[in-house]
This record gives structure tokens, sequence and C-alpha cells, in this order.
């Protein structure tokens, strides 16, 4: 091959990469989660820690690890107010209380995660909504990277906004396992949150009240 049929192969080898990448940068730009980036990322790490990513038990890894965080970061994706857009009218102005809402989560320390239940509670200004969305708005914040005081007031500020209630009261409670698993290695500890709005952080009795709800005498 002549040098000029040389150079012109290799510009359009090059012209090919470029393309390519380009295509890798769109599709990365628009899928919600990138799962080869996540799976390159994974065998970087295998690496790094002195395993082999070839050896058969760790073969398919990759893939599963980029699958796994597709699944549980999936919440970010996802707008939880969609669930609190149907109300129904009721002339009911006592505490609504939903408690023991299972949950996992993403710490975003360490990448480890923590789970627990939620207990969800709101005094209706004359709509309610449905039992179960309540559930479905802790299951989409849930399945995100973050801390338990971000998760809570992030609840506690939709539910607020979205329902237009007196009050709302959100009190997670939680087990890590960066505390229990590493680190300090405590198993058992538990982290408790709360955000009060409305009346239940205006006014002591309603806090009373709905705490009493959510724990009664399991303490």
């Amino acid at each position: 091959m002549g040098e000029t049929g040389f150079m012109k192969e290799t510009v359009d080898e090059f012209r090919g990469s470029l393309v390519d990448e380009a295509d890798d940068v769109e599709s990365s730009s628009t899928a919600p989660v990138d799962l080869p980036r996540i799976e390159r990322a994974v065998r970087e790490i295998l690496a790094a820690v002195g395993e082999d990513p070839d050896r058969e038990g760790l073969r398919d890894t990759p893939g599963r690890v980029a699958r796994m965080y597709a699944e549980l970061f999936g919440g970010l994706h996802e707008d939880p107010r969609a669930h609190l857009q149907r109300f129904f009218t009721e002339q009911y102005d006592e505490v609504v209380l939903v408690r023991d809402i299972s949950f996992n989560s993403m710490c975003e320390h360490h990448l480890m995660p923590f789970m627990g239940k939620a207990h969800i509670g709101y005094m209706p200004a004359g709509k309610v909504v449905g039992l179960s969305k309540l559930a479905r708005v802790v299951e989409v914040v849930a399945r995100r990277p973050q801390v338990q005081e971000r998760m809570t007031e992030t609840i506690a500020d939709l539910l607020e906004t979205e329902i237009d209630a007196k009050g709302v009261a959100v009190v997670i409670e939680a087990t890590h396992t960066c505390m229990t698993v590493r680190g300090v290695r405590k198993p058992g500890s538990l982290c408790v949150t709360s955000a009060m709005k409305g009346l239940f952080r205006s006014h002591l009795s309603s806090r009373s009240e709905v705490m009493t709800l959510i724990y009664g005498n399991r303490r």
C-alpha cells in the first residue's frame, strides 16, 4: 500500500472512531443509566483490589452490578409527585397515619445500603390521598443515593406542598450498614430522623398525638 493509501485508511479509521465516540456520548446522555460505563468501572474496581475480573465467578459480575445500580437508583429518574395527583374530598380533620412502610436506600457517603421503616402522618384540609400513594412516594424517594436526613425532609416537603395539608409528620428509622459491617461496626444501632411541618411543628399537642400514634406502647 502506498503512503497516500495508508494515510487515507488512517484518516478513515480516525473518523470512524469519532463517530463511535459520538454514538457512545449520545446513548449515555439519553439513557437513564449508562450500564456499560458502570460495567467498566466495576471491572476496574475488581482489578484494583487484586481480583481477576475475567475469572468464572466474576465474569458476569460487572453486568449484574450495573443492573443492580439501575434498580437501586431508579428513583433519580422518577418524579414522586406523580403519585400525589389524585385526591378525594373528605370532611375529615384528624390525623391520617401510615406507619411501618419498609424501604431500602443507599447512603451517599460510602454507597452502602441503609434500610428501615418510614412513618407518615398528615392532617387533611378537606382532601385525602390514597394510602398506597404514601408508600409509593417513600419507594421512589428511597431509591436514590442520599443521607437519611435529606430523605426525611424530601418526603415531608413533598407532602406538604402537594397535599396542602394542615400538618405533615415524617419519622424514619433505619439501620445503616456503613455503621454495622465496617468502620465502628455496631450492629443493632438505629438512626431516627423526623420532619414536622405545619401544625405538627407549631403545636406541641399535635406533635405529641402523632408521635403517640406512631410509637404507642412499642418502646
